[in-house]
């Protein structure tokens, strides 16, 4: 039967797939330390307070790049060339969701609505991926390989998605409840086809790596089309709601370490 659970496990079970999968992880949380870590020291004047809570941020996602880079270590494989059509953090950037690269190499200071725009496009994607990490938990938070990883990264993903609540609702209470309301709709639309085109991207490289007939090919393509005509048809609101979250100041703190060994 095919499931989420047992996609996964052949992908375990295959050191080509296993290496494209860790290489594709690694590369978007390299890059998500990086966005953070730039966003932090541009924060404006009127925004500096969150300046340690957005370096916390970029810290954890390298941290994530380091544990993926680590599991293909402990196999003895390399990283491998991300292919641009499943580059999921460089697709969303290049379609404007979050903050262009440009202003995050200059040395202007960004602007208050910048950080916003930071924020909205954070609780989006830190939806999707806190919603991944809870999938891989439940499947594979006890493999012997992967469980400590997937636990560290999990724990991680919860606090990013709570910070973002907490700091966009505090934001509309100052008065920019309209302007974030738009840009995590903008952001919601945008993501969820990014996810679907992604999607589409990386099981054709797994089906490729992996052998996989043209009826499996087909119905994990359908599986992706449908999972996008939900989130069109709505599903999408689920990544724009706002909700005060019982673990307050989720990101007020130094970053965890990675699990050993890595």
């Amino acid at each position: 039967m095919l499931t989420a659970r047992s996609l996964f496990q052949e992908i375990l079970g295959n050191d080509e797939a296993y290496r494209l999968f860790c290489s594709i992880a690694a590369a978007g949380a390299a890059q998500g330390g990086w966005e953070n870590g730039r966003i932090a020291a541009l924060a404006p004047e009127s925004r500096r307070h969150l300046a340690p809570k957005i370096a916390r941020h970029g810290a954890d996602e390298d941290k994530h790049g380091r544990i993926f880079n680590g599991l293909l270590r402990r196999r003895g494989l390399e990283p491998c060339t991300v292919p641009a059509e499943t580059d999921y953090t460089l697709i969303l950037e290049r379609r404007g969701i979050g903050l262009p690269h440009a202003k995050l190499r200059a040395d202007q200071p960004l602007t208050e609505r910048d950080i916003i725009a930071y924020l909205a496009h954070s609780r989006v994607t830190e939806q999707r991926a806190s919603d991944r990490m809870d999938a891989l938990t439940r499947h594979f938070g006890d493999h012997p390989e992967i469980g400590a990883a997937i636990h560290v990264i999990h724990a991680d993903e919860v606090n990013h998605l709570a910070y973002c609540h907490e700091e966009l609702l505090r934001l509309a209470a100052a008065g920019h409840g309209r302007v974030i309301h738009d840009l995590l709709r903008r952001s919601a639309l945008a993501e969820i086809a990014v996810h679907r085109d992604v999607g589409l991207a990386v099981m054709a490289r797994m089906g490729r790596v992996l052998r996989w007939p043209a009826a499996k090919s087909a119905a994990l393509t359908a599986g992706i089309h449908a999972l996008y005509a939900y989130e069109r048809l709505g599903g999408w609101r689920r990544m724009v709601t706002l909700r005060m979250p019982e673990h307050r100041d989720a990101l007020g703190g130094p970053a965890t370490a990675a699990p050993e060994p890595v």
